[in-house]
């Protein structure tokens, strides 16, 4: 067993338009402050990395690395959240989702994907340049609107979508493969992964591709009141980063996992600060240390009702209390026994019948 690396932060949540929110050296300063010694980097955020050229540059991702150092972090993963939403997107979310793409390509759906997808290429080389092994991002959505089966599907329906949400990342995972690179993407609501189910049919379609895997976030399968410790179980050959996210999901006589329509504080399942909601991390940091996990613990913040620079605080010490070092030998090594001879078949009585 190995011991999980952290705590980092997912600085995707704390980037901002003012110091030292608005800047790759700020940020990875105030990181360190909070106590972290990683960080995850949003790739579409040109404040923190310039995705372009770090695909082409060395250089320019040593550079990187150097300054993350001086700051007393490393870089342990980049994001592609935003990007790989384009990949599939139902035309009911395209006028949303086509603010996560440049200017110059809002206007074509199809510019909007071709963008979208080359970004997730120039992720991947990226992240080798980085001497990252793994990556994260979202699957986007062809079938969401549909996720009630009424009116009821069209025979076929949920097939053919999931069959071109193949067709349309395999050539990426393809060239995440190329790079050394694993392809992990967040279980998440509004994306057609959402649990383990979508998961397996999208990992059947594309022939259990070797770099399709999973970014395990606990507070998205709460909110689908999912058993999130025997994901573990079901999927940990496939988990390959950690979200660090507490939630809470408490249905009541007006409103359960659909939310009402409501803003987050009204909502049945909302997202809490670290310790605050009803994950069990205990159980969950157990889990994953046994089944070997060999990522990183990133605390991505996101809650209701405490601010930001406490979470970040909190956050670091929480992950800090527990990441469980493995230890270097048995706990009962002291009793343990050589064995001489046939003592095993003694122990056994198998030897009685030759000793009469």
């Amino acid at each position: 067993m190995r011991t999980i690396k952290g705590p980092a932060v997912f600085l995707a949540q704390y980037a901002g338009n003012e110091a030292p929110f608005d800047s790759f050296s700020g940020l990875t300063h105030w990181a360190r402050g909070k106590g972290f010694v990683g960080v995850q980097l949003p790739s579409w955020d040109a404040r923190l990395i310039d995705l372009e050229i770090a695909a082409a540059s060395q250089d320019y991702c040593d550079e990187l690395k150097g300054r993350a150092a001086e700051a007393g972090v490393v870089i342990t993963e980049l994001a592609s959240h935003l990007q790989g939403q384009l990949i599939a997107s139902h035309p009911a979310f395209d006028i949303v989702t086509k603010s996560f793409a440049p200017a110059s390509v809002q206007g074509s759906v199809a510019g909007c994907r071709e963008w979208g997808t080359r970004q997730l290429y120039l992720a991947a080389r990226a992240s080798r340049r980085l001497g990252i092994d793994r990556h994260v991002t979202f699957s986007g959505s062809l079938l969401w609107p549909y996720l009630y089966p009424f009116p009821q599907w069209p025979t076929g329906l949920v097939d053919e979508a999931f069959d071109e949400l193949a067709r349309r990342w395999r050539p990426i995972l393809n060239a995440f493969d190329e790079q050394g690179v694993d392809l992990c993407y967040e279980i998440h609501p509004a994306e057609d992964l959402h649990d383990g189910l979508t998961f397996e049919m999208f990992l059947e379609r594309v022939e259990n591709h070797p770099r399709c895997m999973i970014m395990y976030d606990p507070s998205h399968l709460v909110l689908q009141s999912i058993d999130y410790l025997s994901y573990i179980d079901h999927y940990h050959d496939r988990i390959r980063m950690f979200h660090v996210k507490d939630a809470e999901f408490r249905p009541n006589g007006k409103t359960g996992a659909y939310g009402g329509f409501q803003p987050w504080v009204k909502r049945a399942g909302r997202f809490r600060s670290l310790g605050d909601g009803q994950v069990d991390f205990k159980a969950v940091f157990s889990k994953l240390t046994g089944y070997d996990f060999d990522g990183w613990a990133v605390l991505e913040w996101e809650c209701c009702f405490k601010n930001s620079e406490d979470g970040a605080r909190e956050g670091a010490q929480f992950i800090r209390d527990h990441i469980i070092h493995v230890s270097e030998r048995p706990f009962d090594e002291f009793v343990t026994s050589e064995t001489r001879g046939n003592e095993n078949s003694d122990i056994l009585g198998l030897n009685r019948g030759l000793n009469k």
